[in-house]
């Protein structure tokens, strides 16, 4: 029997520093004036997640103990609950109050989130800035994407390194230098593939990483500081240092980046520069001990994940819902509600599957439903968002009527004898009678036929369509950049009303 892999040390800091990066996102969503650089938030996030996976994978290497599937399960425990949770949500709150559309894109973003893939999904749509995004509930599952396909290769690369005896600090550097040239190279080409590419992310997780690495060996840079600084008292000053460095970089990232700026690029070494020296300086250093791991930010700190995932969709529900922004009362309640929901998602949802014992028929349990919300949001999303749904019938019904019908149809090409016609819209309408009422125009006349024709052939009167697109029907003063257009215009216009003087049934034209 293996020794299991050990979680680092608990730091209450840390759990305050997530507090810090979700309470940033979550504001910035709920009141982006308010603080424009919320959104690094995120950043922080992937540091964190480097140095603390980084330092359960290089613990059970070096004691030679780590396996995949307890560090895929460690995921599966840590991830899956709270996610199948809020995806189930979002799909029951889309089947009663979204639209086709929406729910079919809602579908095909439950599939990409419970695959992990909802960065590649969303980078072919959309900016995570634009008006679009505000539309989307499950837009923020961008960033769990990245950290997932992260962390399918980083435990493969450092365990075939340390198989191979390769220097892993060169290796992490490497990739760590490679990213970061990406996205410094690729942000002014196309910031919307750098915003969302793993590849131009990874770097970011990496910083912890080599943290992590920098922690645990004795060539790194904490064990030299230590050796340094021989005087404890030193010691604690210069990480008090590290840690005001640390803050005051992310209230400078918070109030100066913006939507404006080419993200993530080089702004994005602010926060991940600020969330490094905070976690370097250490649980005893000032800002990480009185202001870290006081117990409302450790608090917050442990709710953080399934406040991420709750507060973004809420959000988003209540905006459809309005047609607008909503008010800051609704916004603040919102923003209450998730908070609350986010506990108790943690409390009886997170922990007694995340921290039981014994938990493997738990984690297949977990893998099917997961597979199964997936498989349901493609449904959704290859059946058009389910138009067959007593909620949406009678707008189906309304938009069929206002989708523009055909053009020509055989009846009136057989009715004015004219195989190919040179006026572009014809239509007919046979009620079987005697009179026939012509409607001539535009497109606008053929956007208003159906309605027309259906109301005269319950009076029992013939309608026809004769009209022609950007060209209206009347004689002397044709549209037209040139003189060739007005020509043509006045063509088509000539033949239509020809025909409407020939046919002795036309008795009323509707213009």
């Amino acid at each position: 029997m293996t020794t299991p892999l050990l979680h680092p040390k608990y730091r209450p800091d840390i759990d305050g520093l997530r507090a810090v990066a979700v309470l940033a996102v979550v504001v910035f969503h709920a009141f982006p004036s308010s603080i424009r650089g919320g959104f690094i938030g995120v950043d922080i996030f992937f540091v964190i997640s480097g140095y603390l996976i980084s330092t359960i994978i290089f613990d059970g290497i070096d004691r030679g103990v780590f396996t995949f599937s307890e560090f895929y399960t460690r995921r599966i425990r840590r991830i899956f609950p709270s996610l199948l949770l809020v995806l189930f949500f979002c799909f029951f709150t889309g089947w009663f109050f979204l639209l086709p559309d929406e729910l079919q894109q809602l579908g095909k973003h439950i599939a990409a989130g419970a695959g992990f893939v909802s960065n590649l999904v969303l980078w072919g749509e959309a900016g995570y800035f634009d008006n679009s995004a505000v539309t989307k509930p499950l837009l923020h599952l961008w960033s769990l994407g990245i950290e997932e396909q992260f962390y399918l290769i980083w435990p493969l690369l450092l365990w075939v390194a340390s198989k191979l005896r390769f220097n892993i600090l060169a290796m992490i550097v490497m990739i760590f230098c490679l990213s970061f040239t990406l996205n410094l190279t690729s942000i002014k080409q196309d910031p919307v593939a750098t915003f969302y590419s793993p590849h131009t992310r990874f770097w970011e997780l990496l910083s912890g990483g080599l943290l992590a690495y920098f922690a645990l060996y004795k060539n790194g840079f904490l064990e030299i500081r230590k050796l340094y600084f021989k005087n404890v008292n030193v010691t604690l000053k210069t990480d008090s240092v590290y840690s005001f460095v640390g803050l005051c970089l992310l209230i400078y990232g918070f109030m100066r980046i913006n939507e404006g700026l080419s993200f993530p690029g080089k702004w994005a070494l602010i926060p991940i520069l600020g969330a490094l020296f905070l976690i370097a300086a250490g649980p005893q250093a000032w800002v990480n001990r009185i202001v870290l791991s006081s117990k409302l930010m450790v608090w917050f700190g442990l709710i953080s994940f399934p406040l991420y995932l709750w507060h973004w969709p809420l959000l988003v529900f209540v905006r459809i819902f309005e047609g607008e922004m909503p008010s800051a009362i609704i916004r603040i309640v919102v923003i209450v509600l998730s908070i609350f929901l986010a506990w108790l998602t943690y409390r009886f949802v997170e922990r007694p599957i995340r921290f039981v014992e014994n938990a493997r028929n738990k984690i297949s349990i977990l893998a099917i439903l997961m597979a199964i919300m997936g498989g349901v949001g493609y449904k959704a999303y290859i059946d058009d968002g389910y138009k067959f749904r007593n909620s949406v019938k009678g707008f189906v019904d309304n938009k069929s009527e206002l989708s523009r019908t055909t053009a020509v149809d055989d009846g009136c090409l057989n009715y004015v004898g004219v195989k190919e016609p040179a006026f572009e819209y014809c239509r007919f309408s046979n009620a079987g009678a005697a009179k026939t009422v012509a409607i001539i125009g535009d497109s606008h006349a053929h956007a208003a036929y159906p309605g027309i024709a259906a109301f005269l052939k319950a009076k029992h009167v013939n309608a026809v369509l004769l009209a022609n697109n950007a060209c209206p029907s009347f004689l002397g003063n044709p549209p037209g950049g040139s003189q060739a257009a007005k020509d043509a215009c006045d063509r088509r216009v000539r033949q239509l009303l020809e025909i409407i003087k020939t046919r002795s049934d036309i008795e009323r034209v509707f213009i």
